[in-house]
């Protein structure tokens, strides 16, 4: 299940590169230049976009529903033909550059490269013509498949939350984000808000919910906390729930009432005074009223209180941080396969299996190439 969540995670991180190849100054002047059909170059990109809006629904619905796992195949293997095509364009526009200054004065083989030219356009507009196609059909699929744009009003499968609990010796990669934001943590120079909120952002699979497991099991945070609590928010943002979830887990006591007003009553009183670390993991909403009720107990904590909070969206981060998210990048390549070999090897010596070690630098051989 964790590789195909990963699986996922890449296809949204190898979209927004071509993205972003796409908009290039090299792509964008040489099409320009060369008078290639930028209106399929318009129209790839709607098309990508209009894909890249159900990723998210897709990547969940994928563990259980086989046919949504055979359409991001389907979509996966058509970006690395859209991304193959760029690269051509590119290496075009290289080779066009360096054989145009050598060139200069030469009619004759500015001819020559004339008619390069047109045969290298004429290629390249039966390629995106083949890619769109693909496209085409993909996007219609999806409907059939009852994705979903965004991440508001999504069906995504039941799944157990995640809780605080997290053995260390099997995280890779994740060292230089722990101490920054631990460092945020015990620091306290974020002196205007008596609770800072510092967001942990990434895409689905990346490790937001490990990083957050790992800083909130620190000794050094334990320390410097009276305070810690752990709530998995998940898909429904119910004020009442999150507010007795902290409130039991503070107390140590079942908590039935279902009055708000009651419950964040006494929850102020417990947090006044006291400096608490809250971790909010998986949040979807984009519900500021929401978010803002549920805060209104929190600011009897003591000056240098914090919450964390784990989410995919940029819009959830922006609308609960009042310190800067810390965006969660992709692991090295080096850390990328002492994790797959763990989970992939269990225990087993590597040098006992060559077979299987080939077949693991093959995957994430592929797996550099598709990011």
């Amino acid at each position: 299940m964790t590789a195909v969540a990963v699986g996922g995670a890449f296809l949204s991180a190898s979209l927004q590169v071509l993205f972003d190849r796409l908009a290039s100054r090299e792509v964008v002047d040489f099409i320009r230049t060369r008078k290639l059909n930028d209106g399929m170059l318009k129209k790839l990109k709607i098309k990508l976009l209009s894909a890249n809006a159900v990723l998210d629904d897709a990547e969940e619905k994928q563990i259980r529903n086989r046919a949504v796992r055979d359409w991001l195949d389907e979509l996966r293997a058509t970006i690395y033909d859209a991304e193959d095509l760029v690269d051509e364009i590119n290496t075009e526009a290289l080779r066009c550059k360096l054989e145009g200054d050598s060139a200069r004065g030469s009619s004759q083989v500015l001819n020559l490269l004339s008619t390069r030219f047109a045969a290298f356009n004429e290629k390249v507009d039966y390629k995106m013509e083949e890619i769109l196609d693909g496209l085409e059909f993909i996007l219609e699929q999806k409907e059939f498949l009852g994705l979903k744009e965004g991440i508001r009003g999504i069906s995504r499968p039941q799944r157990l939350p995640a809780t605080s609990l997290v053995e260390e010796s099997g995280v890779y990669g994740r060292d230089a984000d722990k101490i920054a934001i631990i460092e945020l943590l015990l620091s306290n120079e974020h002196r205007s808000s008596k609770v800072s909120v510092i967001p942990i952002v990434g895409m689905g699979g990346i490790g937001k919910t490990t990083l957050a497991q790992l800083i909130y099991n620190d000794d050094h945070v334990k320390k410097h906390f009276e305070i810690k609590t752990w709530v998995c928010v998940s898909d429904e943002f119910d004020v009442i729930r999150i507010t007795q979830m902290i409130l039991e887990s503070v107390t140590c006591l079942k908590c039935d009432s279902k009055e708000l007003n009651k419950l964040q009553v006494k929850l102020k009183d417990i947090l006044t005074g006291m400096k608490f670390l809250f971790i909010l993991d998986d949040v979807w909403n984009e519900n500021y009223m929401y978010w803002d009720t549920l805060k209104n107990s929190f600011e009897s904590g003591a000056h240098g209180s914090k919450i964390i909070v784990t989410t995919r969206s940029e819009d959830v981060a922006n609308m609960m941080q009042n310190v800067q998210n810390h965006n969660l990048q992709i692991i090295s390549e080096e850390d990328c396969w002492k994790l797959f070999a763990k989970h992939a090897f269990a225990n087993r010596e590597l040098s006992s299996h060559p077979d299987l070690e080939e077949l693991g630098d093959r995957l994430l051989g592929s797996v550099k190439v598709f990011l």
